[in-house]
């Protein structure tokens, strides 16, 4: 069953294309940049420090100073976490917080190993959080990353609601296309990795709600991005003429995580570590 759709604007299909061609040639113009600082952070490391990269006020907040849904967001392959800045600017006050960014490294091989770092981070902030549990946004392979984490690592002992924007949940027909890196390999539909997403789950707490859009140029056929489990709670939300980078940036979409994330919020914490899942109906 098909799930809601968002309202088409007139021009949405050529509009969405030129804003996606803009979006695209400042994140290929920003490339270097992400590579020193992720440079940078492996340094740091090597040298026994932490080294943080520069966030707005309420990003540096103690999780026990929020009494709301802690947020971690998970960028994809190619971006880095200014992707959600326009995002978390609109969803303060909306009750959820603090908003924090998970790392993982640019270069790292396998979906797997990234989504077991992600779960040392979300450990790390629910315990900080006074056991709280915690909201996963992933874009891209943020999404996919967020969604093995619960799916297959125990991540919905954690995570209430993970909520995934341009996600290629089944694969894409471009992974095809691209070069033999490793996590682009596991984007391939029919992958082992996918494969492994499709098993039974059933038990899973957690509660998916999954963005994509028919103008998505990385996410090819369309609806790869939906996600489809008999033993997942999940709506799909279809959007019209927005691109893979414009989509966590469209204000619609960005208005749309808002009511969700305010949703969630009201929810009484119990009830979101313990709720008996029901069939998805989108």
């Amino acid at each position: 069953m098909r799930g809601p759709h968002l309202p088409v604007p007139g021009i949405a299909t050529l509009l969405g294309a030129a804003l996606e061609t803009g979006w695209v040639g400042m994140r290929l113009a920003g490339l270097p940049l992400d590579l020193a600082l992720w440079g940078m952070r492996q340094c740091a490391a090597l040298l026994g420090t932490a080294v943080r990269a520069q966030e707005p006020a309420g990003d540096r907040c103690d999780p026990d100073d929020v009494p709301g849904l802690p947020v971690i967001f998970v960028h994809g392959l190619s971006d880095r976490a200014s992707i959600f800045t326009r995002l978390q600017d609109r969803l303060r006050g909306c009750g959820a917080g603090p908003f924090l960014t998970a790392t993982y490294s640019p270069f790292n091989p396998d979906i797997r190993t990234a989504a077991r770092t992600l779960g040392e981070q979300v450990e790390r902030v629910r315990e900080r959080a006074g056991g709280r549990p915690v909201c996963l946004v992933g874009h891209s392979l943020g999404g996919l990353i967020a969604r093995y984490y619960v799916q297959r690592l125990g991540g919905d002992a954690h995570v209430s609601l993970v909520i995934t924007l341009a996600t290629p949940h089944s694969g894409t027909a471009m992974a095809l296309l691209a070069p033999p890196y490793p996590a682009l390999r596991q984007l391939r539909p029919g992958s082992d990795l996918l494969a492994e997403l499709a098993e039974p789950c059933a038990g899973c707490r957690s509660r998916f709600v999954a963005f994509y859009s028919d103008l998505d140029e990385a996410v090819v056929p369309a609806d790869r991005g939906r996600l489809d489990h008999p033993d997942l709670l999940a709506r799909n939300v279809l959007v019209h003429g927005v691109g893979h980078l414009m989509l966590p940036v469209h204000t619609t979409v960005v208005e749309e995580v808002r009511a969700v994330l305010t949703a969630a919020v009201r929810i009484p914490s119990a009830a979101r570590t313990t709720a008996t899942r029901t069939p998805p109906t989108a």
